[in-house]
């Protein structure tokens, strides 16, 4: 595991305690990084499963219209959560924007999963309109909604 991904897991584990969840990790790593509860307003749990893809463009990188995640997933679940911190190309101290995608916006791909819920433009990363409401504090506290797992990208 390269550190670059295990800072993108912590940071994200550390987000999600800052709001509340309370985050488990497994003995080994080899399905989700990490799993959340917390309880919903009627006293249940919600439980979600997270993966962790951290964005890390390199400072030659192209202009994309859509830009994210692209890849193998070892574990999938409909109500898991793909959280993708995305890193500026030169201060890659924090991210600038992390998204918590639902499973159902996450499409097979012949190279395995893709979600592309940002642009990347001229060197600096941005949230793609219809995915926004899925980026930074607004999306971690979109988790305990009912039907989280089934909400889609919002149309004009």
């Amino acid at each position: 595991m390269k550190i670059s991904d295990y800072f993108a897991e912590m940071y994200v584990a550390g987000r999600f305690a800052e709001e509340g969840w309370n985050v488990y990790f497994p003995r080994r790593d080899n399905g989700f990084d990490f799993i959340i509860c917390k309880q919903d307003q009627q006293g249940g749990p919600v439980i979600r499963p997270v993966q962790v893809k951290g964005k890390y463009p390199e400072k030659d990188k192209t202009n994309k219209a859509t830009y994210g995640f692209m890849g193998l997933l070892s574990q999938v679940h409909p109500d898991m959560v793909l959280a993708i911190p995305f890193f500026d190309s030169i201060d890659r101290d924090m991210p600038v924007f992390t998204a918590y995608v639902p499973r159902k916006l996450v499409r097979t791909s012949t190279r395995g999963y893709r979600c592309h819920p940002a642009i990347f433009e001229n060197g600096r990363v941005e949230p793609r309109k219809h995915y926004t409401r899925f980026f930074g504090d607004a999306g971690i506290r979109m988790l305990e909604a009912p039907g989280w797992s089934n909400l889609q990208v919002e149309a004009d």
